[in-house]
């Protein structure tokens, strides 16, 4: 599990800075996203015109969310008045973004994010940043 954590905070870093290279964007990481108490995005990003709340997740070809990670990245982002949306980054595919509802559902009624599901359903960065 640790090395899992490890990628994941190493993603999350990666696309953290690929946001602040563009000029535009500000961006910050909360770090333990994932164990606080209260609703938390892994980051919390912006610019004069937009905000974005992004649940990272990161590995080889799927990855699944829970009912309450979705449902708190919904509610941060509506609280905060930020688009809520799921950033995954595969092995060798570029960053790749989704809104919630555009998830796969599992037949335990939680969430997944699959590269064919997030090439056919998801945004590169540069269109979520080009976004109005």
């Amino acid at each position: 599990m640790v090395g899992v954590k490890k990628k994941g905070c190493r993603t999350e870093r990666e696309l953290h800075h690929m946001f602040w290279d563009t000029n535009l964007w500000a961006s910050l990481r909360v770090a333990g996203s994932g164990s606080t108490t209260v609703p938390a995005p892994d980051l919390l990003v912006g610019n004069k015109n937009r905000k974005l709340a992004i649940e990272c997740k990161s590995g080889k070809d799927k990855r699944y969310l829970t009912k309450k990670e979705v449902d708190e990245l919904k509610l941060f982002a509506d609280k905060f008045g930020a688009e809520a949306w799921i950033g995954a980054r595969f092995n060798n595919v570029d960053w790749l973004f989704l809104k919630p509802d555009d998830l796969g559902i599992s037949k335990g009624e939680n969430y997944f994010i699959s590269i064919d599901l997030a090439k056919k359903k998801g945004i590169s960065f540069q269109e979520l940043i080009k976004l109005n």
